[in-house]
């Protein structure tokens, strides 16, 4: 009978570590060996002699960090089995953005799945999510409370048909602005996308190696001001906030954190993480003798588990 480690990934200050194969999954701090689930910023860093990633998420963190090493990217495929010392590794799409992975890792017989982040929600812009049974899950839990339920993405986005004005839509840059842009193309065809030069190289490397073309065009002052009021404004969070004197516009935030809504004329709970259901739902289909937490607060969920599953955080060495 296989024994699972308790110790098999532990959290270090560079990031989290397997000491089995000497290497880290997403690493803030450079480090020889570095696993990437996917190119954001909280999980994607610089400065790694090897980094072992998806094609999108190489690219996407070759864009960001240009003083890193091109031969430093050692480029995998999903289901694609590779080692790193005697862990065997394998990268499954996360469906959180283009080019996200799970990293599923094998050693002595046990199977130990690290998420990273992921959704279950229907995201037409990158890979979906791809369920795999495993002995050990490691999951973010970012919205691991029963409180918190996504609603319906689409219904959402059509809010923005409700007003008859142009919209200044705060949205993350990489990922979130894309899937915001699909989304208004599918479900509110007038409405004209404007986005913003700091999302722009990433909405076009989305259309050089993505899944689907994007309709939208970059942002031009005149264009805002004049003709119909149907644009929609992307911009990045830092700009959102710089604007909150912005006049003639509607302001809306996508995310699913309830605070950023406050203040916002739209509401917008348009989230890439998995919700309470959406947690519950992916347990059940990896079924895993233990569930280890990261990324937020696994209390709740250990509770609404207790005598019926281990669940814990990951250790800190």
């Amino acid at each position: 009978m296989s024994i699972i480690l308790a110790d098999f990934l532990v959290r270090k200050p560079e990031g989290y570590y397997c000491r089995y194969g000497d290497f880290f999954i997403d690493a803030s701090n450079p480090v020889m060996y570095n696993v990437v689930s996917h190119a954001h910023g909280d999980h994607a860093s610089s400065g790694h002699d090897y980094v072992y990633a998806t094609h999108a998420t190489s690219l996407f963190m070759a864009y960001r960090y240009k003083q890193n090493r091109k031969d430093s990217y050692q480029v995998k495929l999903f289901n694609s089995p590779f080692k790193i010392g005697a862990v065997e590794i394998t990268f499954l799409p996360a469906g959180h953005i283009l080019g996200s992975a799970q990293i599923l890792m094998e050693y002595q017989g046990v199977r130990y799945l690290y998420t990273g982040d992921y959704k279950l929600q229907t995201d037409d812009t990158c890979e979906p999510i791809e369920v795999q049974q495993a002995d050990v899950l490691i999951t973010e839990s970012t919205f691991a409370n029963p409180e918190i339920i996504h609603p319906d993405p689409a219904e959402e986005i059509k809010k923005l048909d409700g007003h008859a004005s142009n919209i200044l839509l705060g949205t993350y840059v990489l990922g979130k602005a894309q899937r915001i842009t699909d989304l208004i193309n599918r479900y509110c065809p007038d409405r004209k996308v404007l986005v913003h030069s700091g999302i722009l190289p990433y909405h076009r490397l989305y259309d050089q190696h993505g899944l689907k073309k994007l309709c939208y065009e970059p942002y031009n002052r005149k264009e805002m001001k004049q003709g119909e009021q149907n644009k929609v404004y992307l911009v990045p969070p830092m700009t959102f906030n710089s604007y909150f004197r912005a006049t003639k516009v509607l302001r809306a935030f996508a995310s699913g954190w309830k605070r950023l809504q406050a203040q916002n004329d739209i509401e917008l709970y348009i989230s890439d993480h998995v919700d309470w259901n959406d947690i519950l739902q992916y347990i059940k289909m990896v079924n895993p003798e233990e569930v280890w937490t990261l990324h937020g607060d696994g209390t709740i969920l250990k509770t609404y588990f207790k005598e019926k599953l281990i669940v814990r955080d990951v250790l800190s060495e």
